[in-house]
């Protein structure tokens, strides 16, 4: 199967690890995979601010870079759901775009989802010694429905113990300008989230979304944890994590 890598502007300027490894998930379940050299942003923040028309200036760029695919693959349940769900109804009034661009949101999947749900993916590449605990991010978990997903795959790894923690689902404090816009009250969440992964002792805190994951990483750090390593899904299935 043809499918384009959305890798997402956070794993392109934060994290490049998670595109690459990405990759290799993609190409380990016999993917032919193509990375558009002139995605930039899916719209997602501008949506998120009320700039309507530049979210969708930039779905319109988008759906035009990603039209001739199978499939598009976001290691962002965050920008999946947005691609999923926004762009057909921001582009649903437009006789030039609406058509186009609800055939190119449908072909938009989350990492996990795609290699579970379509691709029935079932040898993750690596291994990983140590536990790991899973974050649910709120878009991917309630826009999405990913859960079962990266704990499916999860289990498939050899030599992972996965050790569920309490409130899981919980927000972690990110929401993109929430962080910004109400910090307090963003510290507090996160402290939460933070208190639920030293309860577990796992040796990892693994995630779909790199947003969250630098957040939670942010905070405990500065909460004095230099141990509990924070990874995207992608790195644990893939290797590339530093193990």
């Amino acid at each position: 199967m043809r499918v384009a890598l959305y890798v997402t502007c956070l794993v392109d300027l934060m994290r490049p690890s998670v595109g690459f490894a990405a990759l290799r998930l993609l190409e380990a379940a016999d993917c032919e995979v193509v990375v558009p050299a002139g995605q930039t942003c899916c719209g997602q923040p501008a949506w998120s601010a009320g700039e309507r028309a530049a979210a969708a200036a930039l779905a319109k760029k988008a759906v035009a870079e990603l039209e001739g695919f199978a499939a598009v693959v976001v290691p962002s349940g965050s920008c999946a759901e947005h691609m999923r769900k926004v762009w057909p109804e921001l582009l649903a009034d437009d006789a030039h775009w609406a058509e186009r661009g609800r055939i190119v949101a449908e072909r938009c999947h989350e990492l996990s989802s795609f290699l579970v749900d379509v691709l029935k993916f079932t040898e993750p590449p690596a291994d990983f010694a140590g536990s790991v605990t899973y974050h649910d991010s709120c878009k991917g978990l309630r826009g999405l429905g990913i859960k079962k997903q990266p704990r499916e795959l999860l289990a498939k790894v050899p030599g992972l113990r996965f050790d569920e923690m309490s409130e899981c689902e919980e927000c972690c404090g990110f929401g993109g300008a929430f962080a910004v816009e109400f910090g307090e009250i963003s510290t507090q969440i996160v402290d939460r989230k933070c208190e639920s992964i030293a309860a577990v002792g796992a040796d990892a805190v693994v995630g779909g979304d790199l947003g969250c994951l630098l957040n939670i990483e942010g905070r405990l750090r500065r909460r004095g944890d230099s141990r509990t390593r924070v990874l995207h899904i992608a790195e644990v299935l893939a290797g590339g994590s530093g193990e």
